[in-house]
């Protein structure tokens, strides 16, 4: 479904019953909400399961490609207020992530719960910006189908090639639809976001952090560091999984994030 956001069409799908406790899902860099389908026909059996494609992916408009962590949030906030959501449930994991402790230190009012997954708070270090930009290089030069080639081996753990195959195919499929200047666009966008580190101590709603134990990108480590800061978190490594867990152990993933959900649900019932 349609809807235009800060002057571009947004493409959002949803599950469950209108009046139920919503869940915003929040996709990684550089998939879509289609990443999310499994969790959202779950979790949409009890509460409205909500997801959307962030600007310049899936079958929102790429719009002039001069992407910023901060347009990201303002997107979700002004969809949120489209919906007439005051406060939400959010799910974000890698570049969802990222959006949502921004989201979480500028607009904290509007959560009552937040699930961080494969994600961190720190900025991109010198070595990382370097690696972005080597991306946007190699995107303008090889396009998109090139990138997923490469891109899939950093996300998914070895294992996952072998048991999974189908898997590995459905969102090296994702990112080769990406349009190239949104890719480029994004990387940018992820190389200058500001470090929300300082802020983590300020999150007061429920928090659990879930993370692959193979994630490369954004690894258990980074995952204890925002655990130890965030009072009153949880923090659970997910086995059999790199970067893209919810698909890699849906099993493992789902539990975790129904038991929170069915927790949060009942203080805010």
């Amino acid at each position: 479904m349609y809807i235009t956001i800060n002057k571009v069409p947004i493409n959002y799908v949803e599950k469950g019953e209108t009046v139920a406790l919503p869940v915003i899902f929040l996709h990684g860099f550089p998939f879509s909400h289609e990443m999310w389908k499994a969790q959202l026909d779950l979790v949409g059996k009890t509460y409205r399961a909500i997801a959307y494609d962030i600007r310049g992916h899936g079958l929102s408009y790429v719009g002039d490609g001069q992407y910023t962590i901060e347009g990201h949030v303002d997107d979700l906030i002004a969809l949120l207020d489209y919906l007439k959501l005051e406060k939400v449930i959010i799910v974000g994991l890698s570049m969802g992530g990222y959006i949502t402790l921004r989201a979480l230190e500028r607009n904290a009012d509007r959560f009552m719960a937040a699930v961080l997954c494969n994600t961190r708070s720190e900025a991109d270090s010198n070595e990382g910006k370097l690696k972005r930009a080597a991306g946007i290089a190699s995107i303008k030069k090889e396009g998109s189908a090139r990138f997923a080639e490469e891109f899939v081996k950093l996300v998914f753990a070895t294992e996952t090639f072998r048991a999974k195959p189908a898997v590995v195919e459905s969102i090296r499929e994702i990112i080769e639809q990406t349009p190239p200047l949104s890719i480029a666009g994004t990387l940018l966008a992820l190389s200058s976001r500001t470090d929300t580190t300082p802020s983590l101590s300020n999150i007061k709603i429920p928090t659990t952090i879930l993370v692959g134990e193979h994630d490369t990108i954004t690894p258990p480590a980074s995952a204890r560091a925002m655990h130890e800061n965030i009072p009153g978190s949880e923090l659970h490594i997910i086995p059999h999984a790199a970067h893209m867990s919810n698909l890699e152990n849906p099993d493992f993933f789902n539990e975790k994030l129904l038991t929170f959900l069915k927790r949060v649900a009942s203080k805010n019932s």
